[in-house]
């Protein structure tokens, strides 16, 4: 291949990059949008029963049917956006805010502590947040609080064991031993020199997080141990519509579509992000 075909690739799959990000940037404001309008407005009230309109198909007045209790389904995704959007969004901030500054400090610290840091994050990766909210449950119940728990602790050896990968290769880097040279510490060159180089290492990571939170939002809401009654969560909603899958359908697929696209969105701009920084598709651009 000539260098100007090779120039021509790589052009292309800047686009297509730049595609895959404006797309997965478009569905996650979307969800954005619709949570925040849950707020002040939805079509119907959510925690209105309504049994003479129980399982209505998807109508110009309800757009996605409505539930076994009456409830407009189309009013409850949107409710249960924020909820997923919430739930995600503190778990992965729990997991960075923790898993980053432990991972900096296992990669400057190459003694007892940090092995310690990273053998401790071992025990936690190995409990699934599944099986970590399940015990939380069984101590404290079932809630939003508590699945936000599981999940955030389960993000923090993720976070650490990225941050430190990345963080070692610095480490040997010209100018840090030059900042070392100086007289700097190992705290300081972790702030000024470590961590700005691994911001966008750590933005793509939180993406694609908050797409695993999302699914495991709605994971842990379907098993009962997530958020509560009446708060609506799509994964409630899958559960309470399994019975009725074969007459009502839509219960299930419309929860279902939300949670592919916002996780789909999370995706696109996790890898567009990761593809935008490569420094080849930087240059061609």
């Amino acid at each position: 291949m000539s260098a100007a075909d090779s120039s021509t690739s790589t052009v292309s799959s800047g686009s297509i990059v730049s595609l895959g990000l404006g797309v997965g940037l478009l569905l996650v404001a979307l969800a954005v949008v619709l949570a925040l309008l849950s707020f002040f407005w939805t079509p119907y009230n959510v925690e209105e029963i309504d049994i003479s309109n129980k399982l209505q198909a998807p109508s110009f007045l309800h757009f996605f049917g409505t539930d076994h209790f009456g409830r407009d389904v189309f009013s409850m995704i949107m409710v249960g956006t924020r909820t997923s959007l919430a739930v995600a969004l503190v778990a992965v901030g729990i997991g960075a805010g923790i898993g980053a500054p432990l991972g900096l400090i296992a990669a400057a610290r190459k003694d007892f502590l940090g092995e310690s840091i990273m053998r401790g994050n071992d025990v936690i990766f190995a409990f699934p947040s599944l099986l970590m909210a399940v015990m939380i449950t069984a101590v404290y119940g079932p809630g939003a609080i508590n699945a936000i728990i599981a999940i955030g602790i389960f993000n923090i050896p993720v976070f650490a064991r990225v941050t430190r990968g990345a963080a070692l290769g610095l480490w040997s880097r010209e100018y840090v031993l030059s900042a070392r040279v100086a007289g700097k510490s190992d705290f300081l060159i972790s702030i000024e020199h470590i961590l700005p180089n691994l911001m966008g290492l750590l933005v793509v990571q939180a993406a694609i997080q908050f797409a695993l939170g999302v699914v495991a939002e709605a994971g842990l809401s379907y098993l009962g141990l997530g958020v509560q009654p009446p708060m609506p969560s799509w994964g409630r909603m899958l559960s309470e519509a399994q019975t009725m899958i074969d007459f009502a359908p839509w219960l299930a697929i419309f929860p279902g579509l939300a949670i592919m696209v916002l996780v789909f969105g999370f995706g696109l701009i996790g890898d567009g992000l990761n593809d935008y920084l490569d420094p080849r598709i930087k240059r061609a651009r």
